[in-house]
């Protein structure tokens, strides 16, 4: 039978609210805090259980997960009185699926382990469809034996979870998922643009291109929204634009130029001082009905 867990998880946004359902589906122990909990009604009404602070999610947890967005969230809700490492016992693990840097990452892993506790880097990716429907990708960053151990807790919100490495491992990965992104989202939305402006029907041409070589997941599954004019959040514009930023932090200390991404992280950010930031990252593609 597998076992089943007394978990704390902090951060029940867009992604994270999803990966409790499914958590709590299998009949795992689950206690929540997110910051404004009125929007985690819909949870509770499942009979999850609320804590007041990230501390007292972890106070009896065997497992903390965390999705918070940036990586000074991350910071705040693990450290302090109110915070996760001092409230949390030993022989504990936590598990961060934030988007942060490999640094911080490797900072927890550290301060974890004079705890006792054991720490992995889990970044995700696929959006809002793939935490709804358990097929997020997985990318994790500590000690092989502890991702073995809670392995069959992230088959159940994701279908691509690999092992990288050490810690910071995890966000490493994430910010090269990232940085490939940004080349499929730019292609995507010229795609959109120059069959509209070739006076083509720009859903007769994705059911053509998204089954060939330019075929991505962006092509299939951002492309139909952008035609829509849904720019829902099932990733926030202003959190990709974080991502951006810390993958050229990284590379700029490895001495790397990437011109690509520099160009798309500006196209963003112009985007963002028009007030775009709380939107869905498929936005991207008002950038050229301006």
């Amino acid at each position: 039978m597998t076992k089943q867990w007394k978990i704390g998880f902090v951060g029940t946004g867009v992604m994270g609210k999803s990966i409790v359902k499914h958590l709590h589906k299998e009949g795992h122990d689950i206690t929540i805090y997110t910051r404004t909990k009125e929007k985690a009604n819909d949870l509770l009404d499942l009979g999850i259980a609320w804590a007041n602070t990230p501390g007292e999610a972890a106070k009896n947890a065997e497992l903390v997960f965390t999705m918070v967005g940036y990586p000074k969230d991350v910071e705040e809700v693990y450290y302090g009185e109110t915070g996760i490492f001092a409230n949390l016992g030993a022989d504990s693990i936590v598990v961060d699926l934030t988007t942060s840097t490999p640094t911080l990452a490797s900072q927890l892993f550290d301060d974890a382990k004079k705890k006792g506790i054991s720490s992995l880097d889990a970044p995700v990716s696929g959006g809002d469809i793939g935490a709804q429907n358990g097929t997020l990708s997985i990318m994790v960053g500590g000690e092989k034996e502890v991702f073995e151990t809670i392995y069959p807790l992230f088959e159940l919100f994701g279908s691509t979870i690999v092992y990288q490495g050490k810690a910071g491992s995890g966000q490493h990965t994430k910010m090269a998922n990232q940085i490939g992104i940004t080349g499929t989202m730019i292609a995507a939305c010229e795609a959109i643009t120059y069959a509209k402006a070739a006076g083509l029907d720009s859903e007769t041409v994705l059911s053509s291109i998204t089954g060939g070589a330019a075929g991505s997941w962006t092509l299939s599954n951002l492309a139909p929204r952008m035609l829509k004019e849904d720019f829902a959040p099932g990733f926030f514009m202003k959190h990709f634009i974080k991502d951006m930023r810390i993958a050229l932090e990284e590379a700029a200390k490895m001495e790397l130029r990437l011109p690509g991404l520099q160009m798309v992280y500006n196209m963003y950010l112009e985007l963002a001082e028009q007030g775009l930031e709380n939107e869905g990252t498929q936005s991207f593609i008002k950038y050229y009905q301006s």
